[in-house]
């Protein structure tokens, strides 16, 4: 298990060997003190150049995607939680869609239908009879904030949904009995609980905003990751793109403490409203009549239909206008191929990050010991490491390796076949596939164990024969989820794919950048029916939850 876990982890670790410009770095044949100090160097011009500028663009755009969907996802968890309208059924499973859509894919989408020669300018020019530019150029940064919030929203519309459902009924009919006003009840009860899921929720939208390369690229926008891929490619420095690797990781570790923070506190507020919040006396507030029940029930309409209009109906909208306008000139022989490959690459994913997953677990329940729970909590924290930050750990000892021995094929196995992008795969996204095992191990009692033992089964026929039937459904959950993520994934796809093996993913990015934007409808589309398996498998677990 140790020897997993370090493969998973090399990646990682390699990164901070940039900062050790001595004997160390000149063992792997990076230049040692010298390359270090000139590494050093471009660091320090980047600092004095571009990089404040990288940081703060990429600061004020973590701001508005905190606010944004901080606003948007409390204000539809307080919807359908606190109050019970025509339509809450709907809207409780459809706020959901938006997590089925790339950001990136919304990005295009929204260019595409807003751009000076797309169908609303168009619109407005015949409607108005005026010329030029009718709206505001999308591409920038608050271009990126709108579609990162829209697409990122529902993390903390699911947290924050959880954790009022919980308590928030019971305690706001309490404050109603004591004489508080509905706008009291809801600012004085209900939000001040949601706040550590919201804290949560903001947390993992933003670790998801500094790992996005899609959106940023595409829009122009220098963010701290762009500033990685200059220093790697445009300047030809992999140790100086360590260390601002290296950088950003340290803001995912401190938003990934914050966000594990965030929900300890919130077991600790939802442990004990359950039973107390399903009586008669704890119903959602009913919004049917006339009067001022109306108007807040057109409020309510309102604030759940934007973001489901905005973060999915519209931008599949958008891509259909081009997709059904040139239908026969699609180049559907080239999608099938693309289509394969990213088939292909998802299930090789998917199956070897859920059998690590299942290992792991599997130690983990055999041995809890605290070096076995370490091992296990430092494998999965792979999902939080942004996938620039993985394909410059991964080509840096590549690199090290080519420079100490020429002749060895190392950097041909991980560059020219698929051996890196399933191993990048791997280091993201074995965290998925160990927290869908983990919680389906926490199903099985642990008598279960004893009684297998004392019948003389072994740990393999444990595994097999006892445990393998019970996990049938978290393992079946989590290769979907892990497939789907293979299939949306972008930056390391981008940089570590082999030749002549593109994906949906990939070209939908090409596309989109040689603004050939109908032709990128066809694979963004299909990207997003990949993307609606973990949406209705999470609306079913929701809904059979709340039965």
């Amino acid at each position: 298990m140790l020897g997993l876990t370090a493969v998973l982890m090399l990646p990682v670790l390699a990164l901070f060997a940039a900062w050790w410009p001595g004997d160390l770095t000149r063992w792997m044949g990076v230049g040692g003190l010298e390359e270090g100090v000139r590494a050093l160097d471009v660091v320090r011009e980047m600092a004095s150049s571009v990089l404040p500028r990288y940081v703060g663009t990429t600061l004020l755009l973590c701001a508005l995607v905190g606010l944004g969907v901080t606003m948007v996802g409390l204000a539809t968890a307080a919807a359908v939680t606190l109050f019970d309208f025509p339509g809450r059924r709907f809207f409780e499973w459809a706020l959901l869609l938006p997590l089925a859509m790339p950001a990136y894919v919304v990005a295009y989408a929204y260019t595409d239908f807003l751009q000076y020669s797309g169908a609303f300018q168009q619109g407005l020019r015949a409607l108005t009879g005026g010329q030029g530019r009718m709206f505001p150029e999308i591409r920038n940064t608050w271009g990126a904030a709108w579609v990162l919030t829209f697409s990122l929203y529902p993390y903390v519309y699911l947290l924050a949904r959880t954790a009022l459902a919980e308590r928030a009924a019971h305690l706001m009919e309490a404050a109603r009995l004591l004489g508080a006003p509905l706008r009291a009840r809801v600012r004085m009860v209900a939000l001040p609980l949601a706040r550590p899921a919201v804290a949560a929720g903001v947390a993992l939208a933003l670790m998801e905003t500094l790992a996005d390369f899609g959106v940023s690229s595409y829009f122009g926008i220098q963010t701290f990751t762009a500033g990685i891929y200059k220093a790697w490619l445009a300047m030809d420095h992999r140790i100086a793109a360590a260390q601002l690797a290296t950088l950003l990781l340290g803001a995912v570790a401190v938003l990934l403490w914050l966000e594990q923070r965030s929900r300890a506190r919130l077991r600790f507020v939802t442990g004990r409203g359950g039973a107390a919040a399903s009586g008669e006396q704890a119903r959602p507030v009913s919004l049917a009549g006339r009067g001022r029940r109306a108007w807040g029930l057109w409020t309510v309409w309102l604030v759940c239909a934007l973001p489901i209009v905005m973060g999915f109906v519209a931008p599949v909208l958008f891509m259909l206008h081009p997709l059904l306008g040139n239908w026969a000139d699609l180049p559907w022989d080239r999608f099938l191929g693309w289509a394969a490959n990213s088939v292909r690459l998802g299930l090789i994913a998917a199956a070897l990050a859920v059998a690590v997953a299942l290992l792991l677990a599997f130690a983990l329940r055999r041995r809890p010991d605290p070096l076995t729970r370490g091992v296990a909590r430092i494998a999965g924290l792979g999902y939080a490491v942004p996938g620039a930050v993985v394909v410059v750990g991964l080509l840096l000892p590549v690199g090290w390796v080519q420079a100490h021995w020429p002749d060895s094929s190392l950097s041909y196995w991980i560059t020219a076949t698929s051996l890196g992008i399933v191993w990048a795969y791997l280091v993201r996204f074995t965290a998925v596939a160990l927290e869908s095992v983990q919680s389906g191990y926490a199903r099985i009692p642990p008598s279960l164990d004893d009684s297998a033992r004392l019948l003389g089964a072994g740990g393999w026929g444990l595994l097999t024969r006892v445990h393998g039937p019970l996990l049938r459904r978290p393992l079946i959950a989590a290769t979907l989820l892990v497939f789907v993520d293979v299939m949306k994934e972008l930056p390391a796809t981008l940089v570590l794919r082999p030749f002549n093996s593109d994906t949906l993913a990939v070209v939908t990015y090409q596309l989109a950048r040689d603004e050939r934007l109908g032709e990128a409808a066809l694979p963004a589309l299909a990207l997003v029916l990949v993307g609606l398996i973990p949406v209705v498998m999470l609306s079913r677990a929701l809904r059979d939850r709340s039965a």
